[in-house]
C-alpha cells in the first residue's frame, strides 16, 4: 500500500477496463469528488461571508464585490500549477496536500471574521480562499487520466458536478446559521468545514491512487498552448463555467443590493441556482456523449441568451419573481454547458490525431496527452470569466445602482460564444470523433 502507485494503466483496453480498471477508476472518482467538493465550498466561502457583513463592518456593496472578485481571481490563477502538480506528485498525493491546505484559509477566516477587522485583512483572507479553486483543475486532470474516452463525458461531468455542489452546500450551511442564530455568527459556518477538510484528507490518503504513466509533458503543454482549439474552448468555457462561478459568487449580493433582500432572505434563495446547475452538469456530459458536445453547447448558448433576456427585462421592471426564474434558468444552462464543453476537449484532440493518420490506440494516447495539458489552461481561463462577471456587476452597481448593464454585456458575450461554436464546430466538419471511430455502433 505504501505510496499506492499504479504502474500500468490502459483504460482503452476493454478487457483491462472490465476486469480491473473501472473499479479502480470509480473509487478514485468518488474520493476526488469529495475533496473537490470541499475545495469549491472554501473557494466560494465569501459569497456567504458577505451576507454576514452588516453595516457594522463598514463595507459597501462595491467593496463586497471586490472581496469575492479577489477570491475568484486567485482561484483561476492557481488552476494552472495545480494541473501540472498531478503528474509531478501523483493524483493521490496531490489530493492529500490540496485538501489539507484548505485549513489555511478556513482557519484564517475564522480568526478575522468580526467587525473592526481592516478591509485589507479581509482582502488577504479572501485571496487565500482562492486555493480551493485550484482543486478543480487537479481533480479534473487526474480523473481524465483514469477513464477511457467513451466514458469521459460522464466521468468528468460527475466529477465536476459533485465539486460544483460545494457552492450551494456552503450557501445552505450559511442559510442554516443565519436562519437559526442570526447574521452575527459567521464563525459557525467555518467551524463546520474544519472537520470536513480533515475527513477529505484522510479519505484521499486511504482510498486514492497515483498513476505512474501520467507524466508532465512540456511538449504537450506547448503544443496545447499553440493549438487554436485550446483558446476557442477556453472562450466557450468562460461562457459556461465562468458564468456559473461568477453568478454563484454574486447572486446573494445582487439580491441584497438591487432587490433589498435581508441576509436571511438572500441566503434562502442563493443556493437554489448553483444546486441545480451542479446537479445537471453530469447530464450535460451524458448528452454530449450521446449527441455530440458541439450540438449541446450550441443549444445551451442559445438558451442562455434567451434566459439573459428575461433577466434584463425583470431587472428593468424590478420584478423579483421573474428575475429569479430567469436567473435560475441561467444556472441550469451553465451546468449543462459545463458538461458538454469539457466533453469536447478530449474528443477534439483525439479527432485531430485520427485525421493525422494515427491508429486508434495511438490517437487515444495522443488525445489524453494533449487534453490533459489543455484542461488546466482552459479551466483557468474559464474561471477568469467569473472574475469578469463580478467586476461587471461592481461597475454596473456603482454606475447605475442596478445590474442591468452587466446583464447586457453577458448577453452580447453569449452571442459571441454561440457564433463561435457554430462557425468552428458545426458549420464545417468538426474535429470531434464519430461514434464509429470510438468503437460504437452508430445509432
Amino acid at each position: 500500500m505504501a505510496g499506492r502507485w499504479i504502474e500500468t494503466w490502459e483504460p482503452e483496453d476493454e478487457t483491462f477496463w472490465r476486469e480491473k480498471g473501472e473499479r479502480v477508476a470509480r473509487r478514485n472518482l468518488w474520493f476526488s469528488v469529495l475533496s473537490e467538493h470541499i475545495g469549491f465550498s472554501i473557494w466560494t466561502l465569501w459569497s456567504v461571508m458577505v451576507l454576514f457583513m452588516g453595516p457594522e463592518y463598514g463595507i459597501d456593496p462595491a467593496g463586497k464585490f471586490f472581496l469575492i472578485s479577489t477570491a475568484t481571481l486567485v482561484g483561476a490563477l492557481v488552476r494552472v500549477p495545480y494541473t501540472f502538480a498531478v503528474a509531478r506528485f501523483g493524483g493521490r498525493n496531490w489530493t492529500i496536500f490540496s485538501a489539507v491546505s484548505l485549513l489555511v484559509p478556513t482557519l484564517a477566516a475564522f480568526w478575522v471574521m468580526e467587525p473592526g477587522t481592516s478591509y485589507a485583512t479581509f482582502v488577504a483572507v479572501a485571496a487565500l480562499t482562492g486555493i480551493g479553486g485550484g482543486n478543480f483543475a487537479s481533480s479534473m486532470t487526474n480523473i481524465n487520466a483514469f477513464f477511457p474516452l467513451r466514458k469521459k463525458g460522464w466521468a468528468l461531468g460527475l466529477n465536476a458536478g459533485g465539486g460544483n455542489i460545494g457552492v450551494p452546500v456552503v450557501q445552505l450551511v450559511g442559510l442554516l446559521v443565519i436562519g437559526t442564530l442570526g447574521a452575527s455568527h459567521p464563525r459557525i459556518v467555518l467551524g463546520v468545514y474544519i472537520p470536513l477538510i480533515v475527513l477529505a484528507t484522510v479519505c484521499a490518503a486511504l482510498y486514492m491512487d497515483n498513476l505512474r504513466p501520467v507524466k508532465n509533458d512540456t511538449g504537450a503543454a506547448l503544443e496545447a498552448v499553440r493549438d487554436p482549439h485550446t483558446w476557442i474552448m477556453a472562450t466557450l468555457y468562460i461562457g459556461t463555467f465562468g458564468s456559473f462561478i461568477g453568478y454563484s459568487f454574486a447572486f446573494g449580493l445582487v439580491l441584497q443590493t438591487q432587490f433589498g433582500r435581508t441576509p436571511l432572505q438572500a441566503a434562502s434563495l442563493t443556493f437554489i441556482g448553483p444546486l441545480l446547475g451542479s446537479l445537471i452538469r453530469p447530464v450535460g456530459g451524458r448528452l454530449a456523449d450521446r449527441y455530440g458536445g458541439a450540438r449541446i453547447t450550441l443549444a445551451t448558448f442559445a438558451a442562455m441568451a434567451a434566459a439573459t433576456g428575461v433577466v434584463i427585462q425583470a431587472s428593468g421592471n424590478a420584478s423579483l419573481p421573474v428575475f429569479l426564474t430567469g436567473f435560475t434558468a441561467l444556472f441550469v444552462l451553465t451546468g449543462l454547458g459545463n458538461g458538454s464543453t469539457y466533453k469536447m476537449i478530449p474528443g477534439i484532440f483525439h479527432a485531430k490525431a485520427l485525421a493525422r493518420g494515427l491508429d486508434a490506440e495511438a490517437a487515444a494516447a495522443h488525445g489524453r496527452r494533449l487534453s490533459g495539458a489543455a484542461m488546466g489552461l482552459i479551466g483557468a481561463v474559464g474561471a477568469l470569466g467569473g472574475l469578469a462577471i463580478n467586476l461587471a456587476f461592481r461597475q454596473s452597481f456603482q454606475a447605475t445602482g442596478t445590474g442591468t448593464a452587466a446583464f447586457w454585456s453577458f448577453l452580447a458575450f453569449y452571442g459571441v460564444c454561440f457564433t463561435l461554436t457554430w462557425a468552428v464546430y458545426l458549420r464545417r466538419p468538426a474535429p470531434v470523433p464519430t461514434r464509429a471511430q470510438l468503437g460504437y455502433a452508430e445509432v
